[in-house]
C-alpha cells in the first residue's frame, strides 16, 4: 500500500483549516477543496495564525512541529477544483453536516479519486454506512470524528460503518498515527458514543437558558468548578459552532425519534441571528475582543471572563 503522503481535505472551515494545519505539521502534503477561493484565502490566514499560537502553547503532538507558519502554509495547496483529488492517498471530508451536501461532495469524490483511496467522513452524527452506500468503495469508507481544536485533540473518535473492511481500519489507524493522532474504534449509530451524550447535555445547557432556570456563565461555571471540566457545555457549543449543534440534534431527532432529541428553540434563534459561537464572534458569550483563535486552548475561567454575549440574555431569564 502506497504511504500516504498527499491527502485531501474537503471543506475549509473550522475543522478543515484544523487538519490542513495538524497535516502540514506532521511533513504531509494538504490539498483543501471549498467552494470559492475567499473561504480558502481566509482558511491560510487562520492557518498562519493558529500556528503563530500553537508554537506558544505546544498542546497535542502536532504543536510540536518547528515548521514556521510560512512553511506550514507552503505545504497547503488550496482549490475549488475536484479534479485536484485524482492523485491523493487519502481523503477527509469536512462539509457541514447536511445529508445533501455531504451526498454531493462523495459522488464526486468517489468518480475522482483512486479506486484504492480510503474516505473518512469527519461527522459528528452522519451515519457511516449511509455515507459508503452512494460509493463504489463502502468498505473504504470509515467515520472520522476529529475534536476541535484538531492540532490539539490526540485521540480520534473512529467509527466502523457496516462495510468498513479490516484493512480499511488498519489504514486510517496509520493515516492517524501519522498525524500524531490515536483512535478509539466505535460501531456505526446515529451520533455514535461522543455526540449521543455530549449533543444531549449541551441541549439540556440550553433549555436551562431558554427557561431562565440559570445564565451561561453559571451553568458552565458548575461544570468547571464542581466537576472539573476544562470548558462547560455552552462554552463547547460556541467551540464547535451552534448552528452545527443544532444541526446534530436535529440529525439525532430525526435518528432515534425520541423526543428527548428534541432541539432547543434557542438554539434555531441563535442560528438564525448568527450567534454561532467563536467562528461569529458572538453565542453563548461573545469573543470579540478576545485575541484567542478557533485552535487555540479555553481559559479555564473564561465563562466568567468573557460573559454572556454582551450582556444579553437569550431565554427567559430572571433579572439580576
Amino acid at each position: 500500500m502506497k504511504k500516504i503522503e498527499v491527502v485531501g481535505v474537503v471543506g475549509a472551515g473550522v475543522m478543515g483549516i484544523g487538519l490542513a494545519q495538524n497535516l502540514a505539521q506532521t511533513g504531509h502534503r494538504v490539498i483543501l477543496v471549498d467552494i470559492n477561493q475567499e473561504i480558502l484565502a481566509k482558511a491560510l490566514l487562520e492557518i498562519r495564525k493558529n500556528v503563530r499560537f500553537a508554537r506558544l502553547f505546544k498542546r497535542g503532538r502536532a504543536s510540536q512541529s518547528n515548521l514556521s507558519p510560512a512553511e506550514v502554509v507552503e505545504r497547503i495547496i488550496t482549490t475549488t477544483d475536484y479534479t485536484m483529488l485524482s492523485e491523493v492517498d487519502y481523503v477527509v471530508e469536512n462539509v457541514t453536516e447536511n445529508w445533501e451536501i455531504k451526498r454531493e461532495v462523495f459522488l464526486k469524490l468517489d468518480a475522482i479519486c483512486r479506486p484504492d483511496v480510503v474516505f473518512s467522513v469527519n461527522t459528528s452524527c452522519i451515519s457511516i454506512t449511509r455515507v459508503g452506500a452512494l460509493t463504489q468503495r463502502a468498505d473504504k469508507v470509515i467515520g472520522m470524528h476529529f475534536m476541535n481544536p484538531v492540532p490539539m485533540k490526540d485521540t480520534v473518535e473512529v467509527i466502523r460503518g457496516y462495510h468498513t473492511s479490516t484493512a480499511t481500519i488498519a489504514r486510517a489507524k496509520e493515516f492517524l498515527a501519522g498525524m500524531g493522532k490515536d483512535g478509539v474504534v466505535v460501531n456505526d449509530s446515529p451520533g455514535f458514543v461522543s455526540n449521543r451524550v455530549l449533543m444531549l447535555t449541551i441541549n439540556e445547557a440550553a433549555y436551562l437558558v431558554f427557561e431562565g432556570v440559570s445564565t451561561p456563565e453559571d451553568i458552565d461555571r458548575i461544570f468547571v468548578e464542581c466537576f472539573g471540566h476544562t470548558m462547560g457545555p455552552l462554552a463547547t457549543a460556541d467551540l464547535i459552532g451552534v448552528d452545527t449543534i443544532l444541526y446534530s440534534v436535529e440529525m439525532l431527532y430525526e435518528a432515534y425519534s425520541d423526543s428527548k432529541f428534541r432541539p432547543c428553540p434557542l438554539l434555531k434563534k441563535m442560528t438564525d441571528a448568527g450567534l454561532h459561537g467563536r467562528k461569529t464572534g458572538e453565542g453563548f458569550f461573545s469573543y470579540k475582543t478576545s485575541i484567542e483563535s478557533a485552535t487555540s486552548p479555553a481559559p479555564t475561567k473564561m465563562v466568567t471572563a468573557n460573559g454572556a454575549a454582551n450582556g444579553k440574555h437569550y431565554g427567559k431569564l430572571p433579572a439580576a
